[in-house]
């Protein structure tokens, strides 16, 4: 399962670079804002200076909501680097505009999905991945793992090249449970990451070495 750090916190982004383990990043204009960078020219830089850290797909997000806004935004986006993946809402203008980037070859992501029906919807457009938000779905008492194993299911049924980019993960048993579902990518906060290290008998094991090592010096 690749790796993905959900961020626009450059800092964050070089940590998790530095662990060896980062494929990508994802980001969205909430979790920009959060960082203080506003306005086009300064999101457009803010990718740039992803992309020169990390060497792997960064998910880029349109603003707009019509076609011809999306197809504007998402070629102007795809200039930018090699690495960028056009983020697309899942909407009836964004499975068209999927559509054609695919016919393109320009590679894309379509967010926002919380059904099966909708992750059908953009393999068939093509989409390169697809974010189903479990997090979210979580937070209205739907299970957002179910969604996640119902969409292996149907694009394993049909040999789609999509790929699954579980989104919203909240906590480390999320990125776990991916794992176990057969998730392709999936994509949390640092924190998330960092929870993989921990284990209580980790801890007390080096502790004891230490002590035992340390009692003939």
């Amino acid at each position: 399962m690749k790796f993905f750090i959900d961020t626009a916190n450059l800092e964050q982004i070089k940590e998790a670079q530095a662990l060896g383990i980062l494929d990508g990043v994802t980001t969205n204009p909430s979790l920009m804002a959060k960082e203080g960078i506003t306005g086009k020219a300064n999101i457009i830089q803010h990718y740039l200076d992803i992309c020169n850290i990390v060497d792997g797909p960064v998910s880029a997000e349109v603003i707009a909501t019509d076609y011809d806004g999306m197809i504007r935004e998402g070629e102007e986006l795809a200039k930018l680097h090699k690495n960028i993946v056009v983020k697309i809402p899942m909407i009836k203008e964004g499975i068209k505009a999927i559509s054609y980037f695919t016919s393109k070859g320009i590679k894309t992501n379509c967010t926002l999905v919380f059904s099966v029906g909708q992750a059908l919807l953009a393999a068939k457009a093509g989409a390169t991945y697809v974010s189903p938000f479990l997090g979210r779905l979580d937070d209205v008492s739907t299970d957002g793992l179910r969604l996640i194993e119902d969409i292996r299911l149907i694009y394993d049924n049909y040999m789609y090249e999509t790929q699954i980019l579980a989104a919203s993960i909240r906590h480390t048993m999320h990125i776990i449970k991916c794992a176990e579902i057969g998730s392709d990518v999936m994509t949390g906060p640092l924190s998330s990451i960092n929870g993989l290290f921990k284990h209580p008998l980790t801890d007390s094991g080096l502790e004891q070495f230490l002590a035992d090592y340390n009692k003939g010096n």
